[in-house]
């Protein structure tokens, strides 16, 4: 359980830092830390909750420092963001997607994929070929 939160840049990266006291900003600065930003919770918060507070705070307007608080949103709570490129605009959006929601979708796809092959268009083989090629092509990064 935390008492403070907030993020700090690091060798150019910026991450989520969670501390226990205020103190923690000196180790930051000492190691090389730059953009300190640290603030006292509410109240005792685990990591998930922390990220989810720090979302609803002023950081969160920080583009640097909203991108972090999702990479951590995604690694302490299971939340997968999702980058789609929208190709009118250039622009990029990105969507929360949870683990259900991708494991329903992925037996979505089998299901609908097997029931073909049943019917007699495909073979089991063929379908699972297929399946694992799109798989794949989810996996690569979008350009």
């Amino acid at each position: 359980m935390f008492k403070v939160a907030g993020v700090s840049k690091f060798k150019g990266g910026v991450k989520v830092r969670f501390a226990n006291d205020t103190t923690r900003v000196k180790i930051l600065d000492k190691s090389g830390h730059t953009e300190i930003n640290l603030i006292e919770l509410p109240h005792e918060m685990d990591k998930p909750e922390v990220v989810k507070y720090l979302l609803t705070t002023e950081m969160a307007q920080n583009p640097e420092y909203k991108a972090a608080m999702e990479d951590a949103d995604e690694k302490y709570s299971g939340a997968k963001v999702a980058k789609t490129k929208v190709l009118k605009t250039g622009t990029t959006k990105t969507a929360k997607v949870s683990k259900t929601a991708q494991a329903v979708t992925k037996a979505a796809v089998k299901t609908a994929s097997v029931k073909k092959a049943a019917k007699g268009t495909k073979s089991a083989a063929d379908v699972m070929a297929e399946l694992q090629t799109r798989v794949a092509s989810l996996k690569q990064p979008a350009e």
